[in-house]
């Protein structure tokens, strides 16, 4: 992979010499971002993002990879120059942006950069309990859950959290972003941005009980389950209630995986709301449970969340082959995740042209292997199956390259290539 950007990817960069420099090195970054967002490719790439999430046929599926914990090796903590925490944060944003050009993938770029609405929560803690994992001390290395709720009368102590809009706090982080990014790349301020899971109601279940004793709970107190999730997802329920409340929703429909038209085509900017909005959720923690349980315990309080949006993408790591016909009657159901667990030939069957699929590939199976011929043949076989649907191509939850540098552009040249070729 030839980079467009090496000087800006040195290892073992000098440090700059003071916060001005570096507020100017950012926002040299940012002209940067700036001209791949007004590339003429660019059109295409967010076309074809809308073209499949609408059910229209694009030139090929849309191809996009999300490195995740593989960052700490594409851009090492040595590869920064700035020492202010803020700088830092946009220097890495915007390195990011630039790495994903050199890959070639169908990232869409924005020529403005957002600032997420402030939010107090009450209590701090939000939950009541303090969520405890232990891990070992090697950086990168395996966690566990340390339960909260420990017994029964542990549930006593949870709460639903409060939230409050803090519009001097967004302000302020609004204007901090404004002074630095000034005459090279708009500000905007926004409720929520990226992937928008408040849904995922499991995640925090799994953190408060611990996923085994969750599951255990499932067969043997199922009535603590339920009190769990219902504090939760009443939580979930009273931050968008803030959210609306506190006014100001911009449609989050410019981002990858989500980029769409309008969910409510026609609406103005004042008369916003969730309905103009994307949400994800998914049911990774319930992955084992039948698909009996996975509605009890988790979707029927998801659906009532999903109820609240416009746009529904549903489905993360998880198996989803026996749980497909929950899962598609989710009120305004867009995408539907097939997994590299889930059967892709019986989803195909399942939904057909009804939804757009999320093809997501097995992120092993791209970075390990020396030999890239499997990677190509399954490529190709998936995408001649998905012929004739709308779908995008996906690669995530990396966490190492293998030593295989060039890999991420490998794949994401051989998606381009087959998706071309049975479009």
């Amino acid at each position: 992979m030839k980079s467009r950007y090496q000087k800006y990817f040195q290892v073992d960069y000098a440090r700059l010499n003071s916060r001005a420099d570096e507020a100017k090195y950012v926002r040299e970054l940012a002209a940067e971002v700036v001209s791949i967002a007004r590339e003429p490719r660019m059109t295409a790439i967010k076309q074809r993002w809308c073209d499949v999430n609408g059910l229209h046929r694009p030139d090929h599926s849309p191809v996009w990879c999300n490195p995740v914990g593989l960052w700490k090796e594409l851009l090492p903590d040595s590869s920064l120059r700035c020492n202010d925490p803020l700088l830092r944060d946009l220097e890495l944003t915007f390195k990011k942006l630039l790495f994903k050009r050199d890959i070639d993938d169908d990232t869409p770029v924005n020529d403005y950069f957002k600032s997420t609405m402030i939010f107090d929560v009450i209590p701090e803690n939000v939950w009541g309990v303090d969520i405890v994992k232990e891990s070992l001390e090697t950086e990168g290395s395996a966690w566990q859950y340390k339960s909260a709720l420990q017994t029964p009368a542990d549930f006593d102590r949870l709460r639903v959290p409060e939230y409050r809009y803090n519009p001097r706090k967004t302000a302020a982080a609004a204007a901090q972003l404004e002074e630095i990014l000034s005459g090279v790349m708009p500000v905007r301020i926004v409720p929520f941005q990226g992937y928008f899971s408040i849904a995922t109601i499991c995640s925090a279940a799994a953190n408060l009980r611990g996923m085994e004793q969750m599951m255990m709970d499932m067969i043997l107190e199922p009535e603590l389950v339920h009190r769990l999730m219902n504090v939760i997802y009443a939580g979930a329920m009273r931050f968008l209630d803030a959210v609306e409340s506190a006014g100001g929703i911009v449609p989050n429909n410019d981002e990858a995986m989500f980029q769409s038209d309008p969910p409510r085509p026609g609406v103005n900017g004042g008369e916003y709301s969730l309905k103009d909005c994307w949400i994800a959720g998914n049911s990774q923690e319930l992955d084992q449970v039948s698909p009996a349980m996975f509605e009890e315990f988790l979707l029927d309080y998801q659906k009532k969340i999903f109820a609240r949006f416009g746009a529904v993408s549903y489905g993360c790591c998880e198996n989803l082959t026996n749980k497909m016909e929950p899962v598609l009657a989710i009120p305004n159901l867009k995408i539907m995740v097939c997994s590299a667990w889930t059967n892709l030939d019986k989803l195909i069957a399942r939904v057909g042209t009804k939804h757009c699929i999320m093809w997501r590939h097995k992120a092993s199976d791209a970075v390990c292997p020396h030999d890239i011929s499997a990677l190509k043949q399954y490529v190709n076989e998936g995408a001649r199956k998905l012929q004739g649907h709308y779908y995008q191509t996906i690669l995530r939850e990396l966490q190492t390259q293998m030593g295989h540098d060039n890999r991420l552009y490998e794949w994401t040249q051989i998606s381009k290539e087959a998706t071309t070729k049975y479009a």
